[in-house]
């Protein structure tokens, strides 16, 4: 992946910008646990009431606390509230209706930052109370509180009989208290902090505080907190989805731009290395894994490391009691994934060779159905495309079905963990260690890890199959065309334009031993036609190719207009020649913008011209639309004849002064051959007009001919100075015309 990085540098800033919203996303993701319990545990268990040390408690509320507190304690509770006398303060009457008619204490700022603390000592106190009046109930028998024995409840506290009983209780023994003290502070702070709670909400009671309205309003708090945080994470997930849509988008449409133009570049050297349907792939499908892993990454590679390391520190900061569970999770969750790395990755990096097998039996037998259907091979055709289409399902299923079985091994992983997490969540909370919320919250935690830790383990089964795909692109992107124009272009040579010469011309494929052509030499001049015929095989297209640069020389060198042309431009050569290759090729269009293909701006009488020239006129007005009929893909909906027909006069359109006929009347009968020879002969009558064929009759008329056999040239000249000194020309010759004709 990183190969193709350069493709990724415009879309850097929208990258920064999606990690940032991940971010955001991840801490929305990791405050709703968080606030569920609160809720379950403040708003519910403690009725809404957040700390054990009240805002406000009244004179003897205060006195009564602070007997059960050490020294210690009782001074920083103290200086840590503010004495209130009653009617003083209309903000506290406002808020507690009773407490215009008695002193109260009020914390203050220094109480608020030592809240923790605050809440740790009234919470000791509490249960010190607690402690000591289980323990007086159980030793007397002679007061009302006494009546309920053992059966001390802090829910049916009444503060007023409480309050009678200050002087008795002042008058304790302190070693009683103290031992009591110590006993509270051994017993967890959860249950201390609930109990506190508890009191808390009495004193508020006492203060003539609607307890119901302070729950309400607690949950509805935190209610809307929780709203408003899955808003802010919705909205960061939609445009994190958009933008990274966007990217992927923007990263396709550059891959395949840079893929085309590389093609564009490419000489047919090139193109004997990359088959046409490797290329499609490529060009789609190839590129399509890349931007599926680009969409799913940039949410998941940023994204769960977020939520798995922060849901590890939220966990830490609730209960590390039950964090081995998650381990055991986690462990099992990366067995699973080694699994399916060594079982299925092998698979993913061969299924790009069978959809390109796939895709070139499909291009074959669509393109070539008129050969399937005359030879008969529809069978043997269809066992083809059969064995190539199970070849592909069969490694697609092995892979499904090992992905397949992720899910419901994952949902076992993650529904055992949470039984766990439950089980021994519940000991945990009798043990009054822990909170049912912080277990539910716990619970949430776990399970947003083991997902950060799966859809890590998903980008790692998309990387291998995005990677071989990357890989499959940078191919084609860093392959370096073998033919490349050169830094500083030669200029034409004014007195030789038209002219083409081969200076002992010798050319071989690459990797081939033996050259295909040798020591070719001649001059082909404006106003003359030079043909080259020649056995199947013989080099003569080979040899035509060479002059448009679609292939370089081995050795020796081509010069047109008196120039080599590796020293110029291949769109200023080409600016030079007109070339009708061997099989006609039509783009999809019309017949007009096909002829106007070589050149856009020519005038429709220099289009009918070209078409009258190619004996084109007749078929193409016999068309409803004339030169706007269309033409399919291919040029499927012409006739072979009307293809080359259409491909010469593209060709005479263009004006150029060098025109080149790679065995271009093939298709043409024996009459329209010799018309549009005739009329070739003088709409070119200033052009260099080069022309291979198969046939004697015609090229007999060429100024001069090559005789080709084997790669070398064994005849040079016209067709009456061949038959006398050339026995290759001659048997050809003799084998296609009377002795009459010859």
């Amino acid at each position: 992946m990183m190969k193709l990085k350069k493709f990724y540098k415009p879309f850097l800033v929208s990258m920064l910008a999606a990690v940032v919203l991940l971010f955001g996303q991840a801490m929305c993701d990791l405050k709703l646990p968080d606030t569920m319990s609160d809720i379950i545990n403040v708003g519910i268990q403690q009725n809404g009431i957040e700390h054990a040390s009240p805002d406000v408690i009244s004179e003897q509320g205060m006195t009564l606390m602070t007997l059960f507190m050490s020294e210690d304690e009782k001074t920083s509770v103290l200086a840590a509230y503010d004495f209130i006398e009653k009617g003083s303060d209309e903000t506290i009457a406002k808020h507690y209706a009773n407490a215009a008619d008695m002193n109260v204490y009020q914390i203050n700022e220094q109480g608020k930052d030592e809240r923790n603390a605050l809440d740790a000592v009234f919470g000791n106190s509490s249960w010190t109370f607690i402690n000591v009046m289980k323990q007086v109930s159980a030793e007397s028998a002679q007061s009302g509180v006494a009546n309920a024995g053992t059966d001390f409840s802090v829910t049916d506290l009444d503060f007023n009989q409480v309050y009678a009983m200050l002087p008795m209780l002042q008058a304790l023994p302190q070693e009683m208290i103290d031992e009591q003290h110590a006993a509270a502070m051994a017993l967890p702070e959860t249950t201390k902090t609930q109990t506190s709670a508890v009191f808390v909400k009495l004193f508020y009671e006492e203060l003539g505080a609607d307890a119901q309205q302070i729950q309400f309003m607690y949950i509805l708090k935190k209610g809307g907190l929780m709203l408003l945080v899955t808003l802010l994470g919705a909205m960061a997930t939609i445009a994190v989805g958009l933008l990274a849509s966007r990217i992927a988008a923007g990263l396709g449409r550059d891959l395949r731009k840079a893929i085309f133009e590389k093609v564009e570049s490419f000489s047919n050297a090139e193109f004997d290395k990359y088959s046409t349907s490797s290329l499609i792939t490529r060009t789609t499908n190839d590129i399509t894994q890349v931007q599926t892993l680009i969409v799913m990454g940039i949410r998941m590679i940023f994204y769960a490391p977020i939520m798995g390391i922060g849901g590890i520190v939220m966990i830490s900061s609730k209960n590390l009691s039950m964090v081995w569970i998650l381990a055991l999770s986690v462990a099992a969750l990366l067995c699973l994934i080694g699994f399916i790395f060594v079982v299925a990755m092998p698979k993913f990096n061969i299924m790009q060779k069978l959809l390109d097998k796939l895709n070139l039996v499909s291009r074959e037998n669509l393109t070539g159905q008129l050969v399937i259907r005359a030879f008969g091979s529809q069978e043997f055709e269809k066992e083809r495309f059969d064995k190539a289409n199970k070849d592909l399902t069969k490694n697609s299923l092995f892979v499904q079905r090992v992905m397949a079985m992720m899910m419901p091994c994952m949902n076992i992983i993650m529904n055992f963990t949470t039984l766990l997490i439950v089980w021994v969540g519940a000991h945990q909370i009798a043990a009054s260690n822990m909170q049912v919320g912080d277990m539910m919250a716990f619970m949430q935690y776990g399970i947003q890890i083991i997902m950060s830790f799966l859809m890590i383990s998903m980008i790692f089964i998309l990387i291998p199959r995005a990677t071989v795909s990357a890989n499959r692109i940078y191919e084609v992107l860093s392959t370096q065309p073998s033919i490349v124009d050169p830094e500083t272009e030669a200029e034409f040579k004014q007195d030789q334009m038209g002219v083409v010469e081969f200076d002992n011309v010798s050319f071989h494929y690459a990797g081939a031993e033996k050259d295909v052509l040798e020591n070719v030499s001649f001059v082909a001049k404006p106003g003359q036609t030079t043909a080259f015929i020649g056995s199947t095989g013989s080099g003569k297209s080979t040899l035509i190719n060479l002059i448009p640069r679609f292939y370089d020389v081995t050795d020796g060198c081509i010069k047109v207009n008196g120039t080599d042309i590796r020293n110029i431009s291949q769109h200023r050569l080409h600016e030079q020649v007109g070339y009708v290759p061997q099989k006609g090729v039509l783009l999809s269009g019309t017949i007009d913008s096909n002829l106007r293909y070589g050149r856009p701006d020519a005038s429709d009488e220099e289009i009918r011209e070209a078409a009258a020239v190619a004996q084109a006129t007749d078929f193409i007005e016999k068309k409803e639309d004339g030169f706007n009929a269309l033409i399919a893909q291919g040029g499927t909906n012409v006739s072979g004849g009307q293809k080359q027909r259409l491909s010469i006069a593209r060709a005479l359109a263009t004006k150029a002064p060098i025109l080149i006929f790679d065995d271009s009347f093939s298709a043409l009968d024996f009459k329209t051959d010799a018309t549009l020879r005739a009329a070739l002969h003088e709409h070119t009558s200033d052009a260099t007009v080069l022309i291979v064929a198969q046939r004697v009759s015609t090229i007999m008329h060429a100024d001069q001919i090559l005789v080709l056999d084997h790669g070398k040239v064994v005849g040079k000249g016209t067709h009456e100075e061949l038959l006398k000194n050339c026995p290759t020309y001659y048997e050809i010759a003799s084998s296609q015309l009377s002795k009459e004709e010859l």
